[in-house]
């Protein structure tokens, strides 16, 4: 997900959007409306790809269809044996 910022908007709320690269957002730096950089986390930034996998979790719950005739409750005790 990539979110636009004006370059003074970005210049002024810096430490806010460094907050948001941490958590995983990644913004694209305009000038006049023209994108001129991308603030994305760093490669060894190893909760961004944490984050990224969770979110892919969410939406796969999200869009996937339920399961049926799986007892949910069995699989769970199975697991703890």
């Amino acid at each position: 997900m990539n979110l636009e910022i004006g370059s003074y908007e970005a210049k002024t709320k810096l430490p806010e959007l460094l907050r948001g690269v941490q958590a995983g957002k990644r913004y694209t730096i305009t000038l006049r409306g023209e994108p001129i950089a991308d603030l994305v986390p760093a490669e060894g930034n190893k909760h961004a790809d944490v984050v990224a996998a969770v979110e892919a979790m969410r939406q796969f719950m999200r869009t996937a269809p339920p399961l049926k005739g799986i007892d949910l409750k069995a699989l769970i005790n199975e697991g703890r044996a």
